[in-house]
């Protein structure tokens, strides 16, 4: 192929004898060099999803290919635009590529500085104009290479909170589809309509805005800062496991997702990063690290995605999860979506007879409504039960179940002895309560952002900045009451005594019980199935109904001026 294309390129710049050596050399060199970038990116789509170690050598060599590519063609910029007539959506198509794997692996390490480097190389085709010219070309293939860059740089600016940039950049992409179709006539129209209409959705998914005072939007950040979880004081006596693995489950109908990300996926995702570092001054190239250096502070625990997955792919990752779990860590498993239940009445009561959720919707399901088997005795394929994740449950494991059917989750066996916490949603919200759930679900707002979750449930739609820096501080304060009631407890279960080391958990932990105690002191929670629950069961009257925990709730429902939505001698009414 090189041979083929330097000829082409040779003899179109005019007679080959006339082209110095060291011109020549500069085009095959750079010839090889995109050969093999080419050829190291597509394998990359040949490497196993699942497993951490494998493919780090792998990434390491993509990488070495792709800066050496970036490097040659800046320092060789004049004879490569003469000779092999490079043209600038070319330099783009490279400056994409390694944003794509600077993302591809962010994805596989679960550490956000990558994802601003994946930015700053977007940032730059979108500065340096590299696709621009790409409309004069009579070739869709071109402009659709442009439209999937777009798409890709509006992912990373949403990991990273960028609404500013997503919002210029939807702009953008809205007026290249409507040039592209209508300069093509193309088949593909409504499905790259269908994104912009997912990214608009997924912009406008939280219910409350922070203003500032010019009446723009405050966009708050919801990964872990240094002042994020409460500190664990002298005397608090926790257990020493550290958060190590998470597979974030998606499958909720109708909810708001983009590019396989469902809104509630990418709000518990942020609930399990820290807040990004800049990568220069951390560390050296992606998967170039060396074993020595000591990272400048714990990692993040590291993440799989799984959007509608089967159960064997499911098993498959957990499976790889479980294995690869290091020595005194914990596997997190996150499970947002619909509820299967329980056809007819068994005999027994097992961990497979109280129905689970389904993580992928199969053609059983149309319209949300299941169809019914010609058999009912027959359980539902892709239902995950309590029972299947029995075996998981040799090693710590923290379970968070969002759907209409978590409840199946409590009735789970502790068969080894190791530390298990199960948090289970609420399975109905009361009808008062404007519904929201397409814009993702309450109570997994609660653990992602429980302050804008307080709101919303107090029938806010928008606060000033001030109030709600005023509110957060507050909100602090409220979690390390919250962890003192925790570790103080004389009769709560140790599992949760064990999880409390880690940041992470620890900050998980505190939000249910905000949100439980919240959601039991609220006026229009009345019902049992309006409350979260959790397996092992928490000590009512020393967490979720502690009136220490209770008065802080109304001091907090006072600053906002919202004191009569919540019940005032809550523990008269129980």
């Amino acid at each position: 192929r090189t041979e083929f294309a330097l000829k082409e390129i040779m003899s179109s710049g005019g007679a080959e004898d006339d082209i110095p050596q060291a011109e020549r050399k500069t085009v095959t060199d750079f010839c090889y060099l995109l050969d093999k970038s080419k050829q190291l990116f597509n394998g990359l789509r040949d490497l196993p999803q699942y497993g951490q170690k494998q493919w780090q050598s792998y990434f390491g060599r993509t990488f070495d290919v792709y800066t050496k590519l970036w490097k040659f063609q800046q320092q060789h910029r004049q004879v490569l635009d003469n000779r092999y007539g490079l043209k600038r959506w070319q330099i783009g198509e490279i400056a994409s590529k390694i944003g794509q794997l600077y993302y591809h692996y962010y994805l596989r390490t679960s550490e956000t500085s990558y994802l601003n480097e994946a930015f700053s190389f977007y940032s730059a085709i979108r500065q340096r104009s590299y696709y621009s010219q790409v409309n004069k070309e009579d070739r869709p293939e071109l402009v659709v290479k442009k439209l999937r860059y777009y798409a890709r740089f509006i992912v990373v600016c949403l990991l990273l909170n960028k609404m500013d940039v997503v919002k210029d950049l939807v702009k953008e992409l809205s007026d290249e589809i409507e040039d592209y179709t209508h300069r093509f006539n193309t088949e593909d129209q409504v499905e790259w309509n269908l994104v912009l209409q997912e990214v608009a959705a997924f912009i406008e998914a939280d219910p409350v805005m922070v203003l500032n005072d010019d009446n723009t939007i405050v966009i708050t950040s919801n990964r872990l800062s240094e002042t994020g979880a409460p500190l664990l004081e002298q005397g608090m006596i926790v257990g020493q496991l550290a958060l190590a693995d998470a597979l974030i489950i998606g499958n909720c109908n109708n909810q708001v997702k983009f590019s396989e990300l469902t809104i509630d996926m990418f709000r518990m995702l942020q609930a399990l990063e820290r807040e990004p570092m800049n990568l220069a001054s951390q560390m050296n190239k992606p998967g170039m690290q060396e074993s020595t250096e000591k990272p400048a502070r714990r990692e993040n625990p590291h993440k799989y995605l799984l959007y509608k997955p089967t159960f064997s792919q499911l098993y498959t990752f957990l499976a790889a999860s479980f294995k690869e779990l290091p020595a005194n860590s914990v596997l997190l498993i996150y499970l947002s979506a619909t509820g299967v239940f329980p056809s007819g009445r068994s005999d027994s009561e097992g961990p497979y007879d109280f129905g689970g959720v389904l993580t992928n919707s199969n053609r059983d399901i149309i319209n949300g409504d299941a169809i019914h088997k010609r058999n009912q005795s027959y359980k539902e394929m892709h239902c995950l039960h309590p029972g299947d994740l029995y075996p998981f449950t040799r090693k710590p494991l923290f379970i968070i179940v969002d759907s209409s059917n978590s409840v199946a989750y409590k009735n789970f066996t502790n068969l080894f002895g190791q530390p298990l916490v199960c948090l289970l949603s609420p399975t109905a919200y009361p009808k008062a309560l404007q519904d929201q759930s397409q814009r993702g679900s309450l109570f997994t707002l609660f653990l992602n952002n429980p302050l804008m979750a307080f709101l919303f449930v107090s029938g806010l739609s928008s606060m000033r900045r001030g109030l709600w820096e005023k509110c957060q501080d507050y909100l602090r304060k409220i979690n390390r009451d919250i962890a003192q009631l925790l570790t103080h407890s004389r009769s709560i279960d140790q599992s949760f005594l064990q999880f409390f080391g880690d940041e992470f958990l620890r900050l998980l932990l505190t939000r249910f019980i905000f949100c439980s105690a919240t959601m039991r002191m609220h006026k229009i929670f009345r019902e049992t199935r309006n409350y979260p629950e959790s397996y092992p069961q928490l000590p009512r009257d020393e967490t979720v109904e502690n009136p220490h925990l209770q008065k802080h709730i109304l001091e907090l429902a006072s600053i906002l001026d919202v004191r009569n939505v919540f019940l005032e001698n809550t523990l008269d009414d129980y």
